[in-house]
């Protein structure tokens, strides 16, 4: 068995199944955490893959795709800040805001379900093909 693909590891036991959804699913929901916790949206998702990743092992799929959004997002902000200065970069960062929201949701249903989804516009920096 692939200790990295979720598939293989979800059907090794139910229980395993269960564990990963669920671990999956916090994984995606934690992107949020910043929502009440300032720098908790980067700093929750670290954590949570850092103390789970030897236990529920199927869970870097997931990881890849918070990862890769956390470094998106932070490229887009960075884009649109800079573009404040044409005013067209308000439009924009409120659009990468509403994304971050919706974003992570979507993911975290998907991973309860057993999917692993990854985040259109989401530039790839991890994970395989």
């Amino acid at each position: 068995m692939n200790e990295y693909d979720p598939i293989e590891y979800a059907e090794s036991s139910p229980e395993a199944a269960k564990e990963l959804r669920l671990w999956a699913t916090l994984l995606h929901l934690s992107l949020l955490a910043g929502l009440i916790i300032p720098f908790g949206g980067l700093v929750v998702p670290v954590v949570i893959y850092l103390v789970k990743k030897d236990d529920v092992p199927g869970l870097q799929p997931h990881w890849h795709v918070v990862i890769n959004w956390l470094l998106s997002a932070l490229i887009y902000a960075v884009i649109s800040i800079i573009l404040m200065l044409v005013l067209i970069g308000f439009l924009l960062i409120w659009a990468l805001g509403l994304l971050a929201l919706i974003f992570p949701i979507i993911g975290a249903i998907k991973a309860n379900d057993g999917e692993v989804w990854p985040y259109p516009l989401s530039i790839r920096f991890f994970g395989r093909d």
